[in-house]
């Protein structure tokens, strides 16, 4: 009961004044790929960060040893690094997020681990256009948040005072990762509620190089907003199946039609694949 307290007393803190949490490097060892260092962002807000091995099992069948993967919305890192496993120090693993405080985590988690990864971590977010956004949040001490053109709050109250630099991804890859782009296999989106407009504006690279997705349905969206998501992806020529958690033991089920996206109240995730 104590101790339960004291972390309510720590997140209530968190929610309400920004603090500069310390980073603290975490050993784990897993049964394929041996000895992983974590760097956890000790921030209350935060659940402590886990990788197994089912994790990282998750993403290999997906992901191709050597190939180009995507992380739109990396926070800390926690699902940067079982991408970058399976893709392997061979591959190349980008992770995009303009928070500044989680980009000191991810940062780190970045710079552990060479012998199995290949990180390479990027403080921007993915728009339309390249410009620059306030980044807001609902908690003090940003643990999460989002974009947005105007100060309207959608994302909550407490914003960063520098605004964050949005880039056209497409662009982006074609200037500076050309040669990668054959090998792209795999991009993952978690931007809060943005998810919609990030894969609308890279639809003409699904389409290319047909990468493996997974995207978040946020419970902010209108469900016409929720079946535009759908139709995005459904019109390129895949299929979509939610997914409980990012484990190979998690259900997982067939999304058929658009109105399947209206089923579930909560925010939930789904992973898309070219059609047969």
């Amino acid at each position: 009961m104590i101790s339960y307290f004291k972390l309510w007393l720590a997140r209530r803190k968190a929610r309400r004044n920004l603090n500069e949490y310390p980073i603290e490097i975490n050993s784990i060892n897993l049964p394929i790929e041996g000895k992983v260092e974590l760097a956890i962002w000790k921030n209350p807000l935060l659940r402590p960060m886990e990788i197994h091995q089912e994790n990282v099992n998750f993403y290999k069948k997906f992901i191709q040893k050597g190939s180009l993967v995507i992380d739109i919305g990396a926070n800390i890192g926690d699902t940067t690094v079982p991408m970058a496993i399976a893709a392997g120090k061979e591959g190349l693993t980008l992770a995009f997020d303009p928070n500044l405080y989680v980009f000191k985590v991810l940062e780190k988690n970045s710079s552990l681990n060479k012998d199995k990864t290949n990180i390479v971590p990027l403080p921007f977010a993915i728009t339309e256009s390249d410009e620059y956004f306030y980044y807001s949040s609902s908690e003090a001490s940003f643990s999460n948040g989002g974009i947005s053109r105007e100060l309207s709050g959608y994302h909550g109250s407490f914003t960063l005072k520098e605004k964050v630099k949005g880039i056209n991804l497409e662009n982006y890859l074609r200037t500076n990762y050309t040669k990668w782009l054959p090998k792209l296999s795999f991009i993952k989106v978690d931007t809060e509620g943005y998810d919609k407009k990030i894969l609308k504006t890279i639809s003409n690279l699904i389409e290319e190089f047909k990468p493996a997705i997974v995207a978040e349905c946020f419970m902010k969206l209108s469900n016409k907003e929720k079946i535009e998501l759908y139709e995005i992806i459904e019109n390129i020529g895949y299929d979509l199946y939610y997914f409980y958690d990012f484990n190979t033991s998690a259900e997982v089920i067939k999304l058929d039609k658009k109105e399947d996206m209206l089923k579930r109240k909560e925010t939930f995730n789904f992973y898309a694949i070219p059609k047969k």
